[in-house]
């Protein structure tokens, strides 16, 4: 009988939550003689009535549990989730809202109704319940595109696996070797919390040299890095474009578990990327002088004109996190050193 009504009051909620949809929707009542009858007010004028026509129906009515009136009402199980639907709209367009849902498993019983959810636990000794406002379902539509800015700062790998050290030339300073990446990504959803990301994106990389006195300069056959002892040197850096393509599967656990964005999301998977340009870039004052110089040098000739590596992603709420590694080198083999870029960032 507890869970009996329950249901019913959080059926009367209902009428409260979408007052504006039942507008469109007139109800037809008739006054009727009541010999024994259950009432559930609430609001001003809202009212549940449940109508028996003899005291032995009234006294079953009282030992029906939640499944024996589910079994009753002929409702269909979704035989995926466990849920049933109790209450449904049917708009005048055809389309169905479903209002009230009810799930049931070994004593636990959880209703969900217009963003509201009821948790009842009778499997111990004591009865439990969990009263959660603002659970309302956010709109999943199985395929939807957007836009995102990644915003990362680079460096790279060498032959052995580590960053290179500071007497190296082209150690690169961590903070001003930005990475700024424009995507128009589309989502696939494969099943409940399970996507396909795709997409399409323009990725512009700079490389600063964290010894400002060396520059990097095209040779004949190699990028060279000299140092420049006769001018006082303010930024050295490389810089690069791509145009990147990417795709990911996704793991949004927020989703799997019906709690929107405050979940765990994860995601990985490769790229590839043909370069659009490249140079490299020395600011310099002359010796005793005034006023900064610029050189630029076009240092594309010997950067990889394809790149391909893998992404992941993790996020949580509205914050997600990004890296990404290039399985080839940034410089094409024998025209300079051995780097792997990579790149450590956030995404808008």
């Amino acid at each position: 009988m507890k869970k009996y009504l329950l249901l019913f009051c959080l059926m009367a909620l209902v009428q409260v939550a979408f007052a504006n949809n039942l507008k469109d929707f007139p109800i037809h009542t008739e006054r009727t003689v009541m010999q024994d009858s259950v009432v559930i007010e609430f609001g001003k004028s809202g009212k549940v009535v449940i109508i028996v026509d003899s005291k032995e129906d009234f006294d079953k009515l009282k030992l029906m549990n939640i499944n024996q009136i589910i079994s009753e009402l002929d409702l269909e199980k979704n035989e995926e989730t466990g849920e049933l639907t109790i209450v449904e709209i049917r708009k005048k367009d055809g389309t169905i809202k479903e209002v009230v849902k009810v799930y049931e498993d070994s004593g636990q019983t959880e209703v969900n109704v217009a963003g509201m959810r009821v948790y009842v636990d009778e499997s111990g000794d004591n009865t439990r319940v969990k009263f959660e406002t603002g659970t309302r379902k956010n709109s999943d539509p199985p395929f939807r595109s957007y836009f995102n800015l990644d915003l990362g700062v680079n460096n790279y790998l060498d032959e052995s696996g580590s960053f290179p050290t500071s007497d190296k030339p082209y150690a690169v300073k961590g903070w001003g070797s930005w990475m700024v990446g424009l995507n128009w990504m589309a989502a696939q959803r494969i099943s409940k919390g399970f996507y396909w990301d795709f997409g399409i994106g323009f990725h512009f990389y700079n490389f600063k040299f964290e010894n400002r006195d060396y520059q990097a300069v095209r040779g004949e056959d190699e990028i060279e890095f000299i140092q420049r002892s006769d001018v006082d040197g303010f930024k050295s850096k490389i810089s690069s474009s791509y145009l990147t393509a990417t795709t990911m599967l996704e793991l949004d656990f927020g989703k799997m578990n019906d709690q929107g964005r405050r979940g765990l999301r994860v995601a990985a998977g490769p790229y590839v990327g043909y370069r659009l340009g490249g140079q490299s870039k020395y600011v310099y004052r002359e010796l005793e002088g005034s006023g900064r110089h610029k050189d630029k040098q076009d240092t594309g000739l010997y950067l990889e004109n394809l790149r391909y590596g893998i992404r992941g992603e993790i996020g949580f709420g509205r914050v997600k996190f990004f890296t990404t590694y290039d399985l080839n080198e940034l410089f094409q083999e024998g025209k300079g050193p051995e780097l792997n870029p990579i790149t450590f960032g956030i995404v808008f």
